[in-house]
């Protein structure tokens, strides 16, 4: 050991570590074994959503197969379409509980919103029904609401193109709910819906919440039919706009007022693409020595660190989110996002428009290296495999000068660095 350290205790005396800090460690070494950032929570919430949907399916499935029928049609009793109507509703929104729970897999928002308005319904539904005798299913919906609520942070994904395909998905069935349901208790309304037009106009006026009033539930099924139909189109309907609407038109308008400008104006400035710590401290930085800094990331921050004018709300790896930051006259463009596989991404684009920008990718898991390396990024750097070997060095009591810092710092994507 050097001198430097001769005079000092052993450092594993002065590091060692509480229980707290052990235990912490030991479960970031599990997490990284198994990857669960990767899969967890949202894998096993979607799992537990879709059980969620089948249990609430199966019950209808099975009150209309127990139902036996023999006659015609035109002979068929008011009585027995409403036995067959009552598990509607149930299985109606466990439908939508199985279909979102495959936008929950891709972390979407807009599916994390629909199951647990949905999910939350059913369980102040079955509360309300049953107070005195609740079931295990309940128990199992209200441990899954709470689950959703405690992790709502990880469903956070705002893909256009799938919050539309579920957004869509999710209007027909509840559109088709709502006619059909209004068209077979035609006669609990009044006046009588006898007719699939007057069941379509009436499940779209119940459903955007207008009402009218020339068409009014008088039978206890055709009031409870209206209270699921507003639910489910209020949720349906309410969150589809919330979460791909307004996105897209915000979109739109900061494109409009703010691409242009910055295309024409911006030039030798630098590009942070991500909000990590590292890339906040990066902007922190480079603001600090009067240097033009944009900055791109995929939501709102959630407080004031960033300039306005130095923020631009998008995809990263997008071509025409680049171009409006001014990428093609950039100095430098800093992909900085916590996935390693979204920085080599913003690389590849980058490179794509044949701009005259120097490429930075960070890497946040050294198995990565040689993958982000294969993009060709003119530098690497890896904070977390930096700061691991410069703390074993320190502590082996190993000689820190600062072209072995340098070294370490700038992989080079065209050779490794050298040892020593």
């Amino acid at each position: 050991m050097s001198e430097k350290f001769s005079h000092m205790p052993h450092p594993w005396h002065i590091l060692r570590p509480s229980w707290r800090n052990r235990w912490r460690g030991r479960a970031e070494r599990w997490a990284r074994r198994l990857q669960l950032d990767r899969w967890y929570p949202h894998t096993p919430i979607a799992a537990a959503v879709g059980f969620l949907g089948l249990f609430n399916i199966l019950p209808a499935i099975g009150q209309l197969l127990g139902l036996s029928y023999v006659g015609s049609l035109a002979d068929m009793s008011s009585g027995f379409v409403l036995d067959a109507f009552r598990g509607l509703p149930q299985g109606a929104a466990g439908i939508i509980l199985l279909i979102m729970s495959l936008g929950l897999l891709f972390r979407s928002r807009f599916a994390w919103a629909i199951v647990l308005t949905i999910a939350s319904a059913v369980l102040a539904v079955g509360i309300y029904r049953h107070p005195q005798h609740i079931s295990a299913l309940l128990y199992y919906n209200a441990v899954l609401v709470f689950f959703l609520w405690i992790f709502r942070g990880r469903f956070n994904h705002s893909s256009l193109a799938t919050g539309t395909l579920f957004a869509l998905v999710g209007a027909i069935m509840v559109i088709g709910y709502g006619v059909f349901g209004a068209y077979i208790l035609g006669d609990g309304f009044k006046p009588h819906i006898h007719s699939l037009t007057g069941a379509l106009y009436f499940s779209i006026v119940t459903m955007s919440t207008v009402g009218y009033g020339d068409v009014l539930p008088v039978s206890n099924e055709a009031r409870l039919f209206v209270v699921s139909l507003i639910v489910l189109g209020i949720t349906v309907f309410a969150t589809s706009l919330s979460a791909i609407i307004v996105p897209a038109i915000n979109n739109r308008l900061q494109s409009a007022l703010q691409g242009e400008k910055r295309r024409m104006t911006l030039k030798n400035h630098y590009i942070i693409a991500g909000d990590t710590p590292l890339a906040r401290n990066s902007y922190r930085e480079l603001k600090s020595r009067n240097l033009p800094v944009i900055v791109i990331m995929g939501h709102q921050p959630d407080d004031s660190i960033y300039q306005a004018d130095d923020l631009i709300i998008g995809d990263s790896s997008d071509t025409d989110i680049l171009r409006s930051a001014g990428a093609e006259q950039a100095l430098a463009v800093l992909a900085l996002r916590a996935d390693d596989s979204e920085n080599a991404f913003v690389v590849l684009a980058v490179k794509e428009m044949e701009g005259s920008a120097k490429t930075v990718a960070a890497v946040n898991d050294s198995k990565n290296l040689g993958r982000v390396r294969r993009v060709q990024p003119d530098m690497i750097i890896a904070p977390q495999v930096l700061g691991g070997e410069l703390l074993a060095m320190a502590l082996n009591g190993e000689q820190l000068d600062n072209n072995a810092v340098m070294k370490m710092f700038r992989f080079s994507t065209g050779a490794t660095p050298s040892k020593g």
